[in-house]
């Protein structure tokens, strides 16, 4: 028999499953927390940020990431809070200001709120999010690809940076790469990169209801929860 913890988040009583995360409990009674690097069924690393929420314990609260951090019996979680927005949009606007060339990257910093991009473009390939590395080490048990480097030097590459025998070539690390959904009119060229904004319209019953999964069409680009586990209406 499955166990359910009794948690609260944004003044909503709910019940999850223990052991799930604070992100997968909100996903699944439509409080929508923005995220990036989770992979469904897969060990969460918390890399991208964006899933921050306030975990407030004995009215302390603490900044954290919602896909790494577990039901527990009465925990009370805010995801929408100002402090929350801002720390997201602005973790949003360094990724899309990283790499805009990703519709999942520009879709993404829409629902978060960006509206404009205070840092240089940088038209970077890989914004270390971790999925490749997730899907390939966590579904197949094959860790053809991992993290090298620290800091600056941090990137995804091969064992000795050689093509490894353990490699399926099954294509996985590219599908759920967010970095491989172009944007809708094309690669943007260097020194024109922006916020593309054509997905703006599809944010007004978002902004009405903010926290809430409305349905926004920003989630199939990089595989929001709700699209992977096939609950688009």
């Amino acid at each position: 028999m499955i166990q359910r913890v009794a948690i609260k988040i944004d003044g909503m009583i709910i019940r999850a499953p223990k052991g799930t995360s604070v992100l997968d409990a909100a996903l699944d009674y439509g409080i929508c927390i923005p995220h990036l690097c989770r992979v469904p069924y897969l060990s969460d690393i918390g890399a991208c940020r964006l899933c921050i929420v306030e975990h407030v314990v004995n009215g302390r609260s603490k900044i954290t990431t919602s896909c790494t951090l577990l039901v527990k019996e009465d925990m009370v979680i805010l995801s929408n809070t100002e402090e929350v927005r801002k720390l997201r949009r602005n973790i949003a606007e360094l990724i899309v200001a990283e790499a805009p060339n990703s519709r999942a990257i520009q879709d993404v910093a829409l629902r978060c709120g960006v509206k404009e991009v205070r840092y240089p473009f940088r038209n970077s390939d890989c914004i270390l999010c971790g999925r490749c590395v997730s899907v390939c080490t966590g579904r197949f048990g094959v860790k053809a690809i991992g993290f090298v480097g620290r800091g600056n030097e941090r990137r995804v590459e091969t064992p000795f940076n050689m093509r490894s025998e353990l490699c399926r070539d099954c294509g996985a690390c590219i599908d759920v790469c967010p970095m491989a959904v172009v944007p809708c009119g094309g690669p943007m060229k260097t020194g024109e990169e922006r916020l593309c904004g054509n997905c703006e319209p599809k944010m007004a019953f978002a902004e009405q209801t903010p926290g809430f999964c409305v349905w926004c069409d920003l989630g199939e680009g990089f595989q929001c929860e709700r699209y992977a586990m096939g609950l688009r209406k």
